[in-house]
C-alpha cells in the first residue's frame, strides 16, 4: 500500500504535536528542578531574617531547662524551630518573641517574665557560641552571619512589662529589645488592641503616645501588628521613625479580620518608610481555613467543650479530614504579591509566627527548614535576586538602620 505524501506529512505533525506537550511538561519540570536548586542557594545566600518565633514562650511553657534540656535546640521533632532545621532552611535572625500574655496586665509580673525571657535567649547564646549569638542590630546580624552563626535577636510582644513607668522602654532597650508589639489581644496602658472591641483609648493612650516617642528616642522599632485600626493610624502621625508589623498579613484575603492589614493601612505604612512582614498561619492568609476555623469554634460553644477534650479533638479530626485547615506556601506568596501590587518591592518581609500559630501552618511551610519552598514559589513568579534579597532581609534591616539613626539625632 502506498502512502501519500500529504497523507506522510499530516502523520508526522499528528506524531510531532502528540510529544510536544510530553516534552513541554518533560521542559518544565527539568525547568521547576533548577529552580528549587537556585531557591536553596539563595536561602543560603542571602540572610533570611524572620520577625517573630515564639521559641522562648514555647520553651518555658515546656518548663525547658536549659542544663537538662539543651540538646532540644539543636534536634527535636517538637515546635518548629532547632539550629539544625534552621540550617537546612538558612533562616540566620529569626527575631525571637517575648511573649507576654494579656493575662499578666491584670495579674502583674509581666515585667518579670519578660526579664525571664530574654535570659533565657541569652541562655541558648551562652550555651551554643559557636551556634547562636543575640544580635542588637543589623550590623551584628551581618558578623554573626559571615561567622556562621544563628543571630538572635529580640523583640517584646506585648508592651505591658513597660506597666507604666516610661523609663522601662530605655530598660528594655538595654536588655537587648529591639521592637515592642505595642499590646497583644486586650487593651493595655498603651492602646487598643484588634482583638479587644472595647476600644478603650480609641487609639494610643496620652500615656502610650509618649510610649511611641521613647521608643523612637532610644531606637526601638515600633512594631504595630495586634494593634486596633485606629491605633495603628495614631502610631502613623506621633512616630518620627518607620513602624514594622512584625507578623500580619492582607485583609485583603481575610476580609473583616482586623489582626490582618487593610490595603490602606499598608499604602500608608510603606509612605512612612516601613514594613509589613507576611505571618504564615492558615488563618491569616486564607478565608477557607478561617471559615473552618469558625465551624469548629462554633460546634465547641454549641456543645459546651474545650478545644483540648477528647470529644472535641475527635470531631476536630474528622471534621478536618474531610476539610482540611491548611493553605498552601503558594497563599503565603499571594500576600507578598499583593503587597508589592499596592506598596511596592521595599514594603514587604517574613514575618512566620512559627511556634505561634499551632497546628496552622500551611503546606510546605511547616518549619524554619522549608524558606527555599518559599524562595522556590517567589522565583517560579518572575521575582530577581534583588527582590528576593529584600523580602529576606534588606527591607527590614532598612528599616532597623533608621530607627538607629532617628535614635541618635535625637540625642
Amino acid at each position: 500500500m502506498k502512502i501519500s505524501k500529504s497523507a506522510l506529512l499530516l502523520l508526522i505533525v499528528i506524531v510531532f504535536a502528540a510529544c510536544q506537550p510530553a516534552k513541554e511538561e518533560e521542559s518544565k519540570k527539568m525547568d521547576e528542578a533548577q529552580l528549587k536548586i537556585r531557591a536553596n542557594e539563595l536561602a543560603h545566600k542571602y540572610i533570611i531574617t524572620d520577625g517573630h518565633i515564639d521559641l522562648p514562650y514555647r520553651l518555658k511553657a515546656s518548663n525547658f531547662k536549659i542544663e537538662e534540656d539543651k540538646d532540644i535546640l539543636i534536634k527535636t521533632d517538637k515546635g518548629d524551630f532547632d539550629y539544625e532545621r534552621c540550617k537546612q532552611g538558612g533562616l540566620d535572625a529569626p527575631f525571637m518573641s517575648i511573649y507576654i500574655p494579656a493575662s499578666y496586665q491584670e495579674t502583674g509580673g509581666a515585667k518579670e517574665l519578660a526579664d525571664t525571657l530574654i535570659n533565657l535567649v541569652n541562655s541558648i547564646a551562652t550555651t551554643f557560641p559557636d551556634k547562636f549569638a543575640v544580635a542588637t542590630s543589623p550590623a551584628e546580624v551581618e558578623q554573626h552571619f559571615k561567622a556562621g552563626r544563628i543571630s538572635l535577636p529580640m523583640g517584646m510582644e506585648n508592651g505591658a512589662p513597660i506597666g507604666d513607668d516610661l523609663a522601662n522602654v530605655a530598660y528594655f532597650h538595654q536588655r537587648g529589645i529591639r521592637y515592642i508589639t505595642l499590646t497583644h489581644s486586650k487593651d493595655n496602658l498603651i492602646c487598643d488592641s484588634s482583638y479587644d472591641t472595647t476600644r478603650t483609648w480609641n487609639g494610643l493612650s496620652p500615656f502610650g503616645i509618649e510610649v511611641v516617642k521613647e521608643m523612637n528616642k532610644v531606637g526601638i522599632m515600633v512594631d504595630i501588628s495586634h494593634v486596633s485600626d485606629s491605633t495603628f493610624y495614631h502610631v502613623m502621625e506621633v512616630s518620627k521613625a518607620p513602624a514594622i508589623a512584625s507578623h500580619s498579613s492582607c485583609r485583603h484575603f481575610t476580609p473583616g479580620f482586623e489582626r490582618n492589614m487593610s490595603d490602606d493601612m499598608i499604602k500608608l505604612l510603606a509612605e512612612k518608610g516601613g514594613v509589613i512582614q507576611i505571618n504564615f498561619g492558615s488563618t491569616f492568609i486564607d478565608q477557607r481555613s478561617r471559615d473552618i476555623r469558625a465551624h469548629t469554634d462554633k460546634y465547641l460553644k454549641e456543645n459546651n467543650l474545650n478545644y483540648g477534650d477528647s470529644l472535641a479533638q475527635a470531631y476536630i479530626k474528622e471534621y478536618q479530614r474531610e476539610n482540611p485547615i491548611y493553605s498552601t506556601v503558594q497563599k503565603v506568596v499571594d500576600h507578598i504579591d499583593r503587597v508589592v501590587k499596592i506598596a511596592g518591592i521595599d514594603h514587604v518581609g517574613l514575618g512566620s509566627d512559627f511556634d505561634g500559630v499551632g497546628d496552622t501552618l500551611p503546606d510546605g511551610i511547616k518549619d524554619v527548614s522549608q524558606y527555599p519552598n518559599l524562595i522556590f514559589e517567589l522565583l517560579k513568579r518572575g521575582y530577581s535576586d534583588e527582590d528576593i534579597e529584600k523580602i529576606c532581609y534588606k527591607n527590614v534591616f532598612r528599616v532597623w538602620n533608621e530607627v538607629e539613626k532617628v535614635a541618635k539625632e535625637s540625642k
